[in-house]
């Protein structure tokens, strides 16, 4: 999601369905994927310059944390204050309650494995506003609560999947994820990307999935807020109305997130209390700041999120706090650009993010070739975390040593990097649903 100007495609997409169209846009955006990284950064360990984390534990005001007590009353909420101040940015206050309508109901999706819903989350309360479509795949053959995965798809709820019942969305998408000008998706795509959301795999293991498009939020572009919720909670369509600490993109797709996580408490077949938020590059950082933000997710899973999500902004390795600014200026907050070049005055860092969850169980993975989101730097924000786990008595953290590939590590605490490059592979699930299996099943989950 830090890669280039889009998000990459899995290399071995799902062909089956897909138009010429579909198969010349994915093999373009693979082709520029296996261009590498940009050249003019640092990719050299030798290279990268001393630096200091905020330390976890040291309130603003010199005060040790010594307790989780004082960790939640006094540290969490000023280091959340910081991330959204500084990073993230500051949501606007909504009374409106969501209207849910569930638009559809099949009890025999997938040769009869899974309850196929299709949601209409109205956002701000009224049928005719704003809308963030959900797609849920329930188990019929587990239990009668059964815990989820929840995470935003790129193109589309019925670019997720093969499946022909599954709605095309409305919506406006990225011009990438449409076949003409219009911004508006069509089924020549159904199924491009149902290599990174393998439902069938997750339902058969007694999880239930659920997705819904980014682009349903805000179009993933410098003008996207004009038609998204940002937009409309601003009462403009035009000129920029927003302060240097109100929210950017991705808080607006964190928000979306905790709007489906309102759903998903009201639906009798899921259990509330294990829910995992996950995402992949932008959309990495964009569940961890959901996990951060809203205690009801369980688990966090952060799959490549790199700069601006699980990677730390003071290694000058990779994509920069100035390179991310400058590509994707919507993202973060207008405060977040001050800090180009100048990360070391940047009161948090990406293992105060991860902090956050304390003491839930969060996962961050890497991949070898995905050295624009500096792997190390990933692995070492993790690490970076443990000392807040401890005050909760939280054990099952990864070793000193960053593993070699394939190779997961740490219970509580998970990590991977495996062989390849940018992207959610079938790899990466197998190690999140035994790390689900670890955490969610049978439990009720870790709470502040």
């Amino acid at each position: 999601g830090s890669v280039y100007s889009h998000p990459r495609m899995n290399t071995k997409p799902m062909w089956f369905g897909i138009s010429v169209v579909a198969v010349g846009l994915v093999l373009g955006m693979a082709a520029r994927a296996a261009a590498g990284p940009p050249a003019g950064f640092n990719y050299d360990e030798a290279k990268v310059r001393p630096y200091v984390l905020p330390d976890p534990l040291t309130c603003l005001d010199g005060t040790k944390v010594k307790k989780s007590s004082t960790w939640a009353k006094k540290r969490r909420p000023e280091v959340l204050e910081l991330f959204t101040t500084e990073v993230f940015g500051r949501p606007p206050e909504v009374r409106a309650r969501p209207v849910f309508q569930v638009v559809e109901t099949d009890q025999s999706a997938l040769n009869g494995k899974a309850t196929r819903k299709q949601i209409a989350i109205w956002l701000l309360g009224t049928n005719g506003g704003p809308r963030l479509d959900l797609l849920l795949y329930i188990p019929n053959h587990a239990g009668p609560r059964v815990p989820a995965f929840l995470g935003l798809n790129f193109g589309g709820n019925h670019a997720a999947t093969t499946d022909p019942a599954v709605l095309i969305t409305t919506n406006r998408v990225a011009t990438k994820y449409a076949t003409g000008a219009t911004n508006r998706a069509t089924g020549e795509l159904r199924g491009m990307q149902a290599s990174r959301w393998p439902i069938d795999l997750i339902v058969s293991n007694g999880y239930a999935v659920a997705t819904a498009c980014y682009g349903d939020l805000e179009v993933d572009s410098a003008e996207g807020w004009k038609t998204g919720i940002r937009g409309v909670l601003a009462g403009t369509q035009s000129g920029n109305p927003f302060k240097p600490d109100d929210w950017g993109a991705i808080s607006a797709w964190a928000w979306g997130l905790s709007r489906a996580m309102d759903y998903l408490q009201t639906d009798p077949r899921i259990n509330p209390r294990q829910v995992a938020v996950i995402g992949h590059s932008r959309l990495g950082k964009t569940a961890l700041w959901a996990g951060a933000r809203d205690q009801r997710f369980a688990v966090v899973i952060s799959n490549n999120s790199g700069e601006g999500g699980a990677a730390l902004a003071r290694r000058n390795f990779g994509e920069t706090t100035a390179r991310i600014n400058q590509n994707f200026p919507h993202w973060f907050c207008g405060n977040y650009k001050k800090y180009g070049g100048k990360e070391d005055a940047l009161p948090v860092d990406a293992h105060l993010l991860i902090a956050l969850c304390a003491p839930r169980p969060v996962y961050v993975a890497s991949a070898q070739d995905d050295s624009w989101a500096d792997p190390r730097g990933e692995f070492l924000a993790l690490k970076g975390a443990e000392p807040v786990y401890r005050l909760y008595g939280v054990t099952g953290f990864p070793p000193d040593d960053m593993p070699p590939a394939n190779t997961p590590v740490g219970d509580a605490l998970g990590y991977h990097i495996r062989d390849g490059g940018h992207g959610i592979t079938a790899y990466d699930w197998a190690q999140y649903l035994r790390f689900a299996d670890r955490n969610l099943k049978g439990t009720s989950s870790r709470r502040q």
